[in-house]
């Protein structure tokens, strides 16, 4: 019989592999480029955290067999910080309203997961760190 979930994992561990393969492909890409024009932006900085932050999403993957929800939601809010730097003065009012909402909004998500993790982890025992 076909153990379907074990090449289900196989391919799991493959495709994050890929990821982080191309995720160090990609900061090699940026920092050629900043090397290169000799100066560094806000908006560079940000992506090199986005590139850290799927790193760390990775490797924490492969430390505790999961991934904590809440670094998907940061480097949401990373990139959208992102975009909204990018943009600069030409985005409309209402545009940088919404981004800014959705940014607010992940905020509260994290930090509603959060909460709910120290509450877990304090009503079983557990440490929270």
């Amino acid at each position: 019989m076909i153990d379907v979930y074990r090449y289900i994992t196989m391919a799991e561990k493959a495709i994050l592999v890929l990821i982080a393969i191309f995720t160090i492909y990609g900061v090699g890409l940026e920092m050629n480029k900043v090397v290169q024009s000799g100066d560094v932006q806000l908006t560079d900085l940000l992506l090199m955290f986005i590139y850290a932050e799927v790193l760390g999403m990775v490797a924490g993957f492969y430390r505790s067999r999961k991934i904590p929800i809440t670094i998907p939601i940061f480097i949401a809010i990373t990139a959208l910080c992102r975009l909204i730097i990018l943009q600069g003065k030409g985005i409309s009012t209402i545009d940088l309203i919404y981004e800014s909402a959705a940014v607010l909004l992940l905020a509260l998500a994290a930090l509603v997961i959060r909460w709910n993790l120290i509450k877990l982890k304090r009503d079983s025992g557990d440490s929270i760190y």
